[in-house]
């Protein structure tokens, strides 16, 4: 006899009914076939489960796969667990760290009880392993255990990130994942076995490896592998700078704030910022007579702005005069803006600016010549012209900030000789622990919250509903030109979460579960827990933080 039942309204419309409790694996197994990528979670009426979910009454019912972020996460973080599991088995006592993201993949390192060095072989019988567990099909099963309980076993275990992790935690229990015997800490959520996941790839890559898996625009196959040299050189920087704070997780970020050594963990950061932007104006300097033209690119919330007025200042300390030209006042009149793929008009678009116009004012100004820039009214869609002309002379080399400063199609008739590129991102190497890390895209999307509540009068919904296009434009005009750049600056500051936690969390407590943005706003809560608030009354005025929290002493 069949029992209760309960109805689901799926995104086509359609109405599906199962009875009660029937598990969401369970469902999506019949409905797979209608979508291009493996499902690997599901929402129900804006709340994320995991596919071993048994719910007990209906409601708007998503399909979570590879084609959102969401899908990547879980799938990235089950592979990982894989990943963990497969090495452990084959090298008792190793240690995996996984430390950041690269080349379309995950760059980690492992280190062995006998110390000997990681090499192709052990990375071939950890990817051949891998396979092995995945061709099982191993349940991956959720389980809830006292705190105490989570951090003797890890303590036994010899994993103390996740001890110094779990001992600030505010809750009185855990969640560990079990595989095959095997145990971890996650944070978030897992797909419900191991055959899930049967499209990775594991490369080495000196002194690691990447962990390469589908991505949102190729969901069914792992990317191809695309060497980020200048990028892993930053993530390498980075990494040297927490061993210089003795921060290299969340569980140690914790414990200085705890023992009060927050401050001098705000000014030394700073210091090393400081010092970095100072010699980026030295590199210029020594090059003053070919450089004239400084583009400045990078993704949403990187602190482009303060830092183009940072170097300016180290610029100008190093004798030289920059001014500033704003490509926004370069846009074409707005009944010539194109039009993106959703009908609206697309203003990241290179197309959107008068190239022309741009690069003949560039040329006249590197010349020489009396120049009238064009200033665009926002309000009437139109270009005006500034009537005070302006000159340059050979100390004033001009800074350009904006989204396609790295294509040279947006500085075409200007000579490569003349430019020097910067890319810039908030690139953070400090992880929750060695398992668990931090994408670079979180910390982007929690300092543009802030931001925009302080000055541009959004709310944390509003700035979450527009991330995904905002994500779309980075990777189709940012990110591709990356490892353009002359050099790269790595914005992150590894206090920062500390601070922002504080202006975040109010601001995302106030979405409520009526809304698709719910589910993001409460992963989101969940990661700011981690953390221990820090205030921020210690921060320079001049901080790049300080442009999202306020208070700079840029602002205009």
């Amino acid at each position: 006899m069949n029992g209760p039942r309960m109805s689901f309204i799926l995104p086509d419309g359609r109405s599906v009914s199962y009875e009660k409790g029937t598990s969401l694996q369970q469902i999506f197994a019949e409905l797979q076939l209608a979508y291009g990528s493996p499902i690997v979670a599901a929402k129900i009426n804006n709340e994320l489960h995991e596919l071993n979910y048994r719910p007990q009454c209906g409601g708007r019912l998503i399909p979570i796969d590879l084609s959102v972020e969401d899908g990547i996460r879980i799938y990235s973080r089950s592979l990982s667990l894989v990943l963990v599991k497969a090495a452990s088995e084959l090298f008792p006592n190793c240690k995996v760290r996984l430390e950041h993201s690269l080349s379309k993949g995950i760059y980690g390192e492992l280190d062995f009880a006998d110390h000997h060095p990681f090499t192709e072989h052990d990375r071939l019988r950890i990817a051949e392993r891998m396979q092995e567990i995945i061709k099982e099909d191993l349940p991956i099963t959720k389980e809830t255990v006292p705190l105490p309980t989570a951090v003797k076993l890890f303590k036994a275990n010899g994993q103390l990130d996740k001890v110094r992790l779990l001992q600030f935690r505010d809750k009185s229990d855990v969640n560990l994942y079990h595989c095959g015997g095997y145990t971890d800490y996650f944070y978030g959520y897992m797909v419900p076995s191991t055959g899930f996941l049967r499209k990775f790839e594991l490369k080495y890559y000196l002194p690691g490896f990447i962990l390469l898996f589908p991505g949102m625009s190729f969901p069914w196959e792992v990317p191809e592998f695309i060497e980020q040299r200048k990028l892993a050189r930053v993530f390498y920087e980075f990494e040297k700078w927490g061993r210089i704070l003795e921060v290299s997780d969340v569980g140690e970020l914790n414990l200085q704030i705890a023992n009060g050594k927050g401050g001098e963990l705000i000014r030394i950061a700073e210091a090393l910022h400081e010092k970095k932007i100072a010699q980026i104006a030295d590199m210029i300097t020594a090059d003053r007579e070919r450089i004239r033209l400084i583009l400045i690119a990078g993704p949403s919330s990187s602190g482009k702005t303060t830092f183009a007025q940072r170097l300016s200042v180290q610029l100008r300390v190093n004798g030289l005069k920059p001014i500033s030209i704003s490509i926004d006042d370069f846009f074409v009149e707005r009944q010539h803006t194109p039009i993106g793929p959703n009908g609206l008009p697309d203003y990241e678009s290179l197309a959107a600016i008068d190239l022309k116009l741009f690069n003949e004012v560039l040329t006249s100004l590197i010349h020489g010549f009396s120049v009238n820039l064009p200033v665009y009214n926002f309000q009437r869609g139109v270009r005006e012209v500034r009537p005070q002309p302006v000159q340059i002379g050979k100390d004033q080399p001009i800074i350009i900030e904006g989204i396609h400063g790295l294509n040279d199609k947006l500085t075409c008739e200007i000579p490569k000789d003349n430019k020097f590129k910067i890319y810039i991102s908030a690139l953070t190497q400090l992880n929750i622990d060695d398992h668990n890390r931090i994408p670079t895209t979180d910390n982007r999307i929690i300092r543009r919250i802030v931001r925009d509540h302080q000055f541009r009068g959004h709310d944390a919904l509003t700035t979450i509903g527009l991330w995904p296009m905002v994500r779309r434009g980075e990777e189709q005009y940012i990110f591709p030109y990356q490892e353009e750049a002359d050099i790269m600056f790595n914005s992150a500051l590894i206090y920062e979460l500390a601070v922002l936690k504080n202006f975040a969390t109010p601001l995302l407590e106030k979405i409520a579960p009526d809304v698709p943005e719910y589910s993001e706003a409460k992963r989101l809560l969940k990661f700011l827990s981690y953390f221990l608030p820090l205030e921020g009354g210690e921060i320079p005025l001049n901080s790049l933080l300080r442009e999202f929290i306020g208070n700079s002493c840029f602002a205009k």
